[in-house]
């Protein structure tokens, strides 16, 4: 039996759905069951959105410049759970590589990508996200997810990659790995986290990708490319393949539409960081909308925790005057209990905290 082994129901491909130009949508996709909060305009959306420059946080020879970005990535974590990352540092070249081999992908014929698809039993491979139940809700899109480090942790299906997919996945993901690994220490020294109880977290933690595809929709106010919810991961780094717009945010009760900057990653915190810091700081709850028009494409990379280890605060942040406020749980049954369950806001880690009279 796998460590992180699933019970998933099977559902046919959206974006062969979507190809029959459908005038009505079934009702399994029809998403009455979300609330519809307030949405912010585009217009003030980039003039409050963070932004953190990589550079000016790990390569500076200005303290003054590399303490007042830290207090930028602090306040972002605390506030927002998310920001943009400029200058991250990742090869143009290998960001330009996994557009082209996500978008080669989804361009195949049905019968190919089928070849890539997952058993009910397991997470890895093409096609549905978390689907528990035969009455549950359908996402308007279709995903490749993938467990790409450590090697171990690999599913068979990522030996059966075509080789260019294959070699670009494991570039791209080791250097992604490098980058999630300054910033989570980044935000570790923000708190006062020693380095070394980062790293021993993280540092070996499991790397999962998740390629993304939302095709349009002729109702897309009827349905939702991914239901609201959080990630379970410590850190989310998200890459824009194409120029379609879809990514919303929840803040104070209002969904804000992200405007990706050009060369920029979108960096969300998840869950394991949000309990990790004590609740310092939040994991983004976050949703993607579709377009009557166009296909949007993303990926999704997820730096986790290591499976062997008790998932709880750090250690140096609980005191007598700070109690904890999360339960401790074995890393393997967290992330076990969030892959076998409908995706619902941040109920998940909402459901660990401590509540303190």
């Amino acid at each position: 039996m796998g460590e992180l082994e699933v019970n998933y129901k099977e559902v046919p491909s959206v974006q062969e759905l979507a190809k029959k130009k459908l005038v009505t949508i079934p009702s399994q996709y029809v998403r009455d069951d979300q609330d519809s909060p307030s949405i912010a305009s585009n217009d003030c959306n980039n003039k409050e959105v963070p932004v953190i420059d990589m550079q000016r946080l790990v390569n500076s020879n200005d303290h003054d410049i590399m303490n007042l970005e830290l207090n930028k990535l602090h306040f972002a974590a605390q506030h927002w759970g998310f920001f943009q990352l400029i200058n991250h540092g990742v090869s143009s070249s290998v960001v330009e590589k996994m557009k082209h081999e996500t978008q080669k992908f989804y361009d195949l014929p049905l019968e190919e990508k089928k070849k890539f698809e997952r058993s009910p039993r397991d997470a890895d491979g093409f096609g549905h996200l978390v689907v528990v139940s035969d009455e549950q809700k359908l996402d308007w899109a279709d995903l490749f997810y993938l467990k790409t480090a450590p090697p171990h942790l690999r599913m068979p299906v990522f030996s059966k990659l075509y080789l260019s997919l294959r070699e670009t996945i494991e570039e791209y993901t080791e250097e992604i790995k490098e980058l999630s690994m300054k910033i989570l220490e980044m935000l570790g020294k923000a708190l006062g986290i020693e380095k070394k109880e980062v790293k021993s977290l993280f540092e070996e933690g499991m790397q999962s990708m998740r390629m993304n595809y939302y095709p349009p929709c002729s109702q897309p106010d009827k349905v939702m490319g991914l239901c609201p919810h959080s990630d379970p991961s410590a850190l989310t780094i998200l890459l824009q393949v194409n120029e379609t717009q879809g990514l919303q945010v929840e803040k104070d009760g209002i969904w804000i539409p992200i405007l990706p900057l050009p060369n920029a990653f979108i960096v969300n915190i998840g869950d394991t960081f949000e309990i990790f810091s004590n609740g310092i700081y939040k994991s983004i709850e976050h949703r993607s909308m579709v377009s009557s028009e166009k296909e949007r494409i993303s990926v999704a990379t997820f730096q986790s925790s290591r499976l062997d280890v008790l998932l709880g605060p750090a250690s140096s942040l609980v005191t007598a005057h700070n109690p904890p406020r999360f339960k401790i749980m074995g890393a393997t049954e967290f992330y076990r209990g969030y892959l076998n369950r409908e995706l619902v806001g941040k109920s998940y880690v909402e459901a660990m905290r401590i509540n303190h009279q």
